[in-house]
């Protein structure tokens, strides 16, 4: 699983011009399941996602992680994370999950993160969805579950 974390003040996502999810401080999270993802690495995920110290303590050091400041989370699946852009110009995606299993997968992180007690807002798996937000830092992580756990 390979999921790029920003630290924000508010973020949205909308599709058909309707917005479906809706979030102020704490993360958006752009999701991407993988061809042989399992539970390891879901469990992986959603520790690293909760327990990442990314957020600003009294003397402005990150140094809080997403649990001890209780912010909101936008998940927002997007297979093109899994964009292999190493030969020529069009980028390839054999290495997403398929639909189905990715829809899954994505579902599973963001029960687990409900299941926390975070208050978590989503998009729409496999819909064209615009995101907005404003990113706090800017802090951006990348965190792949493949190569870190490798």
């Amino acid at each position: 699983m390979r999921a790029v974390i920003q630290r924000v003040s508010e973020a949205q996502v909308t599709v058909a011009g309707r917005t479906i999810g809706k979030i102020g401080d704490g993360l958006l999270i752009l999701l991407g399941v993988a061809v042989g993802d399992s539970e390891r690495d879901l469990r992986y995920l959603v520790e690293k996602t909760i327990h990442l110290r990314i957020f600003d303590d009294e003397n402005g050091k990150m140094n809080r992680s997403l649990e001890d400041t209780g912010g909101s989370v936008l998940v927002v699946s997007q297979f093109t994370l899994l964009a292999d852009c190493r030969k020529g110009r069009r980028p390839s995606f054999h290495g997403a999950a398929p639909p189905a299993e990715g829809e899954e997968m994505y579902r599973r992180y963001v029960a687990a993160l409900r299941a926390l007690g975070l208050n978590v807002a989503t998009g729409e798996f496999g819909a064209m969805m615009q995101v907005s937000l404003c990113n706090c830092g800017p802090v951006t992580i990348i965190l792949d579950s493949q190569a870190d756990l490798a």
